[in-house]
């Protein structure tokens, strides 16, 4: 049952479909054996679409994960961007596609590629399944996005609140408390 504070944004038929548009853009800018790191724990359905994706598209990447964390149970970033557990060992002298969930302020997503650099990745790609571009704070862009959208508060396919909402099938709008 879906909450009632959750409103559809991209059903699951429109993410899987640009899942399948995002691993043709990689395909023709992106070697073939890629390592894909994932951060977690926002980006693990994201990613695993997107891998076999990729797979569909004649690639072979290599698969890792990173988790970082400036959220918390918090719906607004707080600031800090925190690496929790250890890097992936098998960056070094390997192209690396970093993926995250969301771009937001943009700090996660430069902290985690200036990272992945200074431990040997060469070159670092990034790709974020969603974009909140009025919400940057850093200078960064990924290098490909998902889906662009409005400073609001999202759900689902893997994201989540307070560790809620994240096995929807679907990206939602969660409802501020009292507006439903």
């Amino acid at each position: 049952m879906v909450d009632e504070r959750v409103e559809v944004l991209f059903p699951g038929a429109e993410v899987d479909a640009r899942v399948g548009e995002l691993a043709r853009e990689i395909k023709d800018r992106v070697p073939a054996d890629v390592t894909v790191v994932g951060l977690l724990k926002g980006s693990f359905m994201f990613m695993a679409d997107l891998i076999r994706a990729m797979d569909d598209e004649g690639m072979t990447p290599k698969v890792e994960f990173l988790q970082v964390s400036s959220y918390g149970l918090e719906t607004t970033s707080s600031g800090r961007v925190k690496v929790i557990g250890d890097l992936p060992g098998s960056v070094g002298g390997r192209p690396v596609l970093l993926v995250d969930d969301i771009q937001d302020t943009g700090r996660t997503l430069k902290f985690t590629r200036d990272l992945l650099v200074e431990n040997g990745a060469d070159p670092v790609w990034t790709c974020a399944l969603l974009d909140k571009p009025e919400r940057r704070a850093v200078e960064i862009e990924a290098d490909f996005v998902g889906f662009v959208i409005p400073d609001v508060f999202v759900v689902g396919y893997g994201i989540d609140y307070a560790e809620n909402f994240r096995h929807l099938p679907f990206i939602g709008r969660l409802a501020p408390e009292g507006e439903v």
